[in-house]
């Protein structure tokens, strides 16, 4: 059999990494994309694109009657899933086989029997691997907690919630089969001890249509927030240091895969604890997002090897072994997401004004030297960051000889990095790469709750880097009505800085993650003159680039600008790490007020339920009406003690960034 031509039936890095190794393979690409898409990266990297009207999952990617029609149409000869989206739905992966195209993933049956969390774990059991036991969630005791939700049919955190009292169990449980329903189109839960602390490892494996089946490597992705995997690396410090661990996994990993006479890639995930005892937790029947540190491990491409498996190529008896470069080394992957840490975590949605990341040896391609940086990105400059879809803009990953040089060039490459447009989680990821912890290779679950989420998550630029960072923002915003003045003929022959009376000095004020930051100085022929910032001269001055000599040390500050309203961003980066400031209006418009009480949307959404009504009593915390954005459901709770004297919202509605959702007049403010 010969693939000639692919279609991608996913979006985003993913559809640009399967397309990467088809080019190399002289393979034509197809691309589907919803309305929201349409110039998106991945839709231009693509030889041909297929429009799918619409902006929801729903009513795009999820359809896969469009998707094999738009192959058929295209001449596409074999549809890749990806991850995500329909890659484990059997019921899609048949009708692909039936509409005379190649299927490339694993046989329909495999696919029904672990696309079943519940029915996995028994059919594994029989083989005699370790499982947790499930438990059905309408018999569930007080001595059985806490309990661990989680969607039979899907993974990356949608419907899983930690129960830790009986009585919160409906509403969870309700919760979690809608988010489940939304983003797999199955409801279905079930739970599960929860293990507060363990160790996410996971098996790659490979197969052919021949009984060759290959536990590839193993990974470990215990770092995670709300359940989404936020680290992940090759090989795992917990199986590095566990003798015999390795062999046993790979050993569970491959009967998993023939017990189900699996074909192409697929992970077999298991928790483990800190002594090596493993329980085999599920399988995912598709490519891994993770999947580029074990590339950066083997050598191996694992898209090219789905291909030649898809197309009936017989792999080799063993494994081959990895580049000599390669061999011993460790890769690390961080997951980059738009989302703001100070916001609680609220996604981001918004245009990527640059993304710009040095030092990079490739892009989606697998290693050609002993260390280095790979980028597998859904995002470049001027893309845009919408609603609807997972929140990740990108992947960055390293690999080097040993597991502290890769974490080292990892967290510098990232704290360098120039993204400017949205907030992301950045700072969460360098200043997890840089603390002893990791670097010890003590990675559990219990990760981010142990250290400190909002710890981890503090801006790598600290206060005192902040400051700075905003005198060299000020000093580049004069520089930058200088020239536009210039550039109108105003003063055009005058020098920088020039006064025929003494002047009083500027005051520009910016707004960073510290707070608001007064910044006040003449810049003259004696030179900087800075409130608070003593010791401290112009080395130089660009409304791009500020070099200040601090101290005897010269620092340098690059400064990009964007106009914004209100309030114009600047943002600067550094070595020391990036700072975004917002120009404090002098005069703000009092129509952009909003009244006291007022509960914004933190991002752009759609209001699934309200639970609340105007009049209604509420007390602190309270649910008043959830969000959905990006695949996930936001609830939006009280402030405060108080009554909802306003609720301008209905369910269904769109809403934007800043709209008021509801008013609570607080307790006290009532009773006066």
């Amino acid at each position: 059999m010969t693939i000639n031509s692919v279609l991608v039936a996913n979006r985003g890095e993913i559809a640009r990494r399967v397309f990467h190794s088809c080019r190399e393979r002289g393979i034509s690409t197809v691309a589907v994309y919803s309305t929201p898409d349409a110039g998106a990266p991945f839709v231009l990297d693509a030889d041909t694109a297929v429009h799918l009207p619409g902006t929801a999952a729903s009513e795009t990617y999820l359809r896969g009657d469009l998707v094999i029609a738009a192959a058929l149409k295209a001449g596409a000869d074999a549809i890749h899933p990806g991850y995500g989206f329909l890659s484990e739905n059997a019921g899609f992966a048949r009708a692909v086989q039936a509409a005379g195209l190649t299927w490339i993933g694993p046989p329909p049956e495999a696919i029904d029997f672990m696309g079943s969390k519940i029915e996995s774990k028994l059919l594994v059991a029989v083989g005699g691997v370790p499982v947790l036991t499930e438990l059905d969630p309408a018999s569930v005791t007080e001595e059985q907690l806490p309990v661990l939700i989680k969607a039979s049919a899907g993974g990356g955190g949608r419907g899983m919630r930690i129960v830790r009292a009986l009585a919160d169990l409906p509403a969870e449980l309700e919760a979690a089969r809608t988010e489940a329903a939304s983003a797999f189109g199955d409801g279905t839960v079930f739970c599960e001890p929860y293990l507060e602390t363990g160790h996410h490892v996971e098996v790659q494996v490979m197969a052919d249509t021949h009984g060759t089946v290959w536990a590839v490597g193993e990974r470990e992705c215990s770092i995670q927030r709300r359940h989404q995997k936020v680290v992940e690396e090759a090989p795992s410090p917990l199986v590095e240091r566990t003798l015999g661990m390795r062999e046993k996994l790979f050993e569970a990993a491959v009967a998993a895969a023939k017990a189900v006479n699996y074909v192409g890639a697929g992970t077999v995930e298991f928790l483990a604890d800190e002594t090596g005892r493993f329980y085999f937790l599920e399988m995912n029947t598709r490519l891994q997002v993770e999947h580029p540190v074990t590339e950066c491990t083997t050598g191996l491409d694992l898209v090219a090897l789905q291909l030649e498996v898809a197309a009936g190529g017989k792999l080799p008896q063993v494994q081959p072994a990895a580049p000599t470069f390669l061999a011993g080394g460790s890769s690390i992957e961080v997951r980059l997401y738009a989302e703001d840490p100070a916001s609680g975590w609220a996604p981001q949605t918004g245009t990527v004004q640059r993304f710009q990341v040095d030092g990079l040896a490739e892009s989606f391609a697998l290693p050609v030297r002993e260390r280095g940086l790979r980028l597998d990105s859904s995002v470049e400059a001027g893309s845009s960051v919408s609603i609807h879809y997972d929140p990740m803009l990108a992947k960055l990953i390293a690999w080097a000889p040993t597991r502290t040089e890769a974490a080292r060039i990892l967290a510098k490459a990232l704290a360098t990095a120039r993204i400017h447009g949205v907030r992301t989680n950045r700072d969460l990821l360098v200043n997890i790469l840089r603390h002893p912890a990791f670097q010890a290779g003590d990675t559990d679950t219990a990760f981010l709750g142990t250290h400190g989420l909002e710890t981890l998550a503090a801006p790598v630029a600290g206060p005192e880097e902040e400051k700075l960072a905003a005198l060299a923002a000020a000093l580049a915003g004069a520089a930058l009505r200088r020239d536009q003045a210039r550039n109108h003929g105003v003063l055009g022959g005058m020098p920088s800085g020039w006064r025929n009376l003494p002047s009083v000095r500027h005051t520009t004020t910016l707004s960073g993650p510290a707070g608001e930051h007064p910044i006040r100085y003449a810049l003259g022929r004696r030179g900087l003159e800075a409130e608070g910032f003593g010791g401290t001269g112009v080395v130089h001055l660009s409304a791009d680039r500020v070099s200040l000599d601090v101290d005897g040390l010269v620092r340098t500050w690059q400064v990009a600008h964007y106009a914004t309203n209100p309030g114009n961003v600047l943002e600067v980066d550094t070595s020391a790490g990036s700072v975004s400031f917002t120009e404090v209006e002098r005069f703000p418009d009092p129509s952009l007020a909003v009244a006291e009480g007022s509960l914004t949307a933190p991002m752009p959404g759609a209001v699934v339920s309200v639970h609340v009504q105007a009049g209604d009593a509420v007390t602190a915390g309270q649910a008043l009406l959830v969000l959905e954005a990006m695949k996930m459901l936001h609830t939006i709770g009280a402030p405060a003690d108080g009554t909802v004297v306003e609720l301008p919202v209905a369910v269904g509605q769109n809403v934007d960034v800043g709209m008021v959702l509801a008013v609570v007049n607080a307790a006290e403010s009532a009773a006066e």
